[in-house]
């Protein structure tokens, strides 16, 4: 009686253990299995109008107030002054699948659907969940800006600051050099890259103790040369 009563007790604990294992395995992979909240698609970016233009779509919410209206009135100044326009997209993440590259061609597109329209345009586009930008520039631009410093600007002046989580600066100094091509003035180039300087180390290299290692055997195996026959020649001379 008491061996049923063990073994009925046994199955209902084992069905509690497993149940409890199953319901954890559901709360921990459940993030897994659902679409994150906050990956950005080409819907969620406003059209222009003719009526308000939009320079900076900060959907990331990476830069301050005093940024964004600097980076605005900087690229209204090249629109006046070239007939160049420069879009910015900030974004925190994108769906599965999805590239900065991909999403900066299917935005390309929705705003300016014909070649015509694309020409003279510039769209600079960042997701900060992989890190990575995209920028994309029309035939009319290309002849200000060409792909060698477009890029550089993208993955320079963008990736070096926001490595050190300097947002602002990064976007800052984008729209800076962006400004000094495009109207014609001397391009300032990428940031400088610190190198960390390499403190002195008190330890001697791998090479100095070999050095040293070597000149320890080789005064041991002279005096080993020069005792041993000498020692020997003692012994026989007192035998």
């Amino acid at each position: 009686m008491k061996f049923q009563l063990n073994m009925r007790w046994d199955w209902k604990q084992q069905l509690r253990q497993w149940l409890i294992v199953v319901a954890i395995t559901i709360l921990v992979g459940l993030p897994l299995w659902t679409p994150p909240a906050w990956a950005t698609v080409v819907e969620d970016i406003p059209n222009l109008s003719a009526s308000q233009s939009t320079w900076i779509a900060d959907q990331g919410d990476f830069l301050s107030l005093i940024t964004e209206r600097s980076l605005n009135k900087t690229f209204k100044q090249i629109s006046r002054q070239t007939g160049i326009n420069v879009r910015v997209i900030t974004i925190r993440g994108l769906n599965y699948g999805e590239t900065p590259e991909s999403f900066a061609n299917s935005l390309f597109q929705k705003w300016f659907p014909t070649a015509e329209a694309q020409a003279d345009q510039i769209l600079l586009v960042y997701d900060a969940r992989t890190n990575a930008p995209a920028i994309l520039v029309g035939e009319k631009a290309l002849e200000t800006l060409p792909d060698e410093t477009a890029n550089s600007i993208a993955f320079d002046n963008l990736l070096i600051p926001i490595r050190k989580g300097n947002y602002n600066e990064a976007f800052q100094g984008a729209g800076d050099r962006l400004a000094a091509v495009l109207t014609g003035q001397t391009d300032p180039g990428p940031p400088e890259v610190e190198v960390a300087a390499v403190p002195e180390s008190n330890y001697r290299t791998a090479e100095e103790t070999n050095d040293t290692s070597s000149a320890v055997l080789v005064v041991v195996l002279l005096f080993v040369a020069t005792a041993v026959p000498m020692l020997t020649y003692f012994y026989y001379q007192r035998s």
